[in-house]
């Protein structure tokens, strides 16, 4: 298989049938001009579950004996979780020792082992060794299967908010935005797509102009769901074909858009949320409809509180 496949339109197709037992058909609401899909309310409050259960469904019998694996310090990792309890598989989740408390609970909750590692390089060392020894890698974003899981949102949003002009999401690895933009442009090529990231976890903005991927020297960014250290050739290469625009905003933005939202629609999403709305808000993305792909929610109380006191209350 190539470094660069993407799932095609019918591979879309059949992760949506496949996993349709499975997840929830998320709603989406309109307000004030814009309109908002709300995935937060997805199983394990974020998109993450549609991939995970989309690659574990495939997997041959000797495989699930075996038990799947992820690295992971957010949302993946508690996709991973849960798809082992759903279906019944050994779930193991690597995460470095930062990972939130209430995170590693509710992966532990779930049933999945969970081994902390004192960094994300630790992480992943210590999944590649559960790999070779049998455990099957679900990757969070750099895989066909998990692509194509992720990519039913797109037929959802095509769906549910049809005359959108402009399409907002954001980007950790890649994944969720190459397979989403690949559907639109096949299904309703005239619209636009815009990816968001937040600085300090701007990957792929950084991969972009450099014309490869680019490892960050570290997370500096509090939208660890955004976290990517480096984008891949797969996801970079289907951003260039099918994205018409990647924007970066800061944390600051991000967290005032957290609050609007709070205000406005009596949500609490993550900063890996909130960015889209940063971005119009910044006049960064120029849209007459604009769709807001709210994608996650998994953000602690306390940390919240931390953040309107640094970025809101002393500015």
């Amino acid at each position: 298989m190539s470094a660069t496949e993407l799932p095609s339109l019918d591979d879309v197709l059949a992760a949506r049938r496949r996993i349709a037992g499975y997840v929830i058909e998320t709603p989406s609401i309109a307000r004030d001009g814009l309109a908002y899909k709300l995935e937060f309310l997805q199983h394990t409050g974020a998109f993450k579950v549609r991939g995970a259960l989309n690659t574990a469904l495939q997997l041959e019998p000797e495989e699930r004996e075996r038990g799947i694996v992820a690295v992971s310090g957010g949302n993946h990792g508690l996709a991973v979780a849960y798809v082992g309890r759903v279906l019944g598989i050994a779930a193991t989740v690597v995460m470095p020792n930062t990972t939130p408390a209430f995170m590693v609970d509710r992966a532990r909750s779930d049933g999945a082992e969970v081994i902390l590692t004192e960094t994300i390089v630790g992480a992943f060392a210590k999944t590649d060794e559960l790999v070779r020894a049998g455990r099957t890698l679900v990757h969070p974003f750099d895989d066909v299967r998990v692509i194509a899981g992720q990519a039913t949102i797109a037929l959802e949003m095509l769906e549910q908010i049809p005359d959108a002009d402009v399409y907002l999401l954001s980007i950790g690895g890649g994944g969720l935005l190459a397979g989403f933009a690949s559907v639109v442009k096949q299904r309703k090529p005239e619209a636009r797509v815009v990816g968001v990231e937040t600085r300090g976890a701007d990957a792929m903005r950084l991969a972009l102009d450099a014309g490869k991927p680019v490892t960050l020297r570290a997370i500096t960014s509090i939208a660890r769901t955004l976290g990517a250290p480096a984008v891949t050739e797969r996801t970079l290469r289907a951003v260039q074909r099918y994205v018409d625009e990647v924007v970066v905003v800061d944390d600051r933005d991000a967290v005032a858009a957290i609050v609007e939202l709070q205000e406005t629609l009596g949500i609490l999403v993550e900063p890996a949320a909130a960015c889209t709305l940063a971005a119009l808000r910044l006049g960064l993305v120029r849209a007459s409809r604009p769709a807001l792909l709210m994608c996650g929610c998994n953000v602690g109380l306390d940390e919240l509180a931390g953040w309107r006191l640094r970025f809101i209350t002393s500015s």
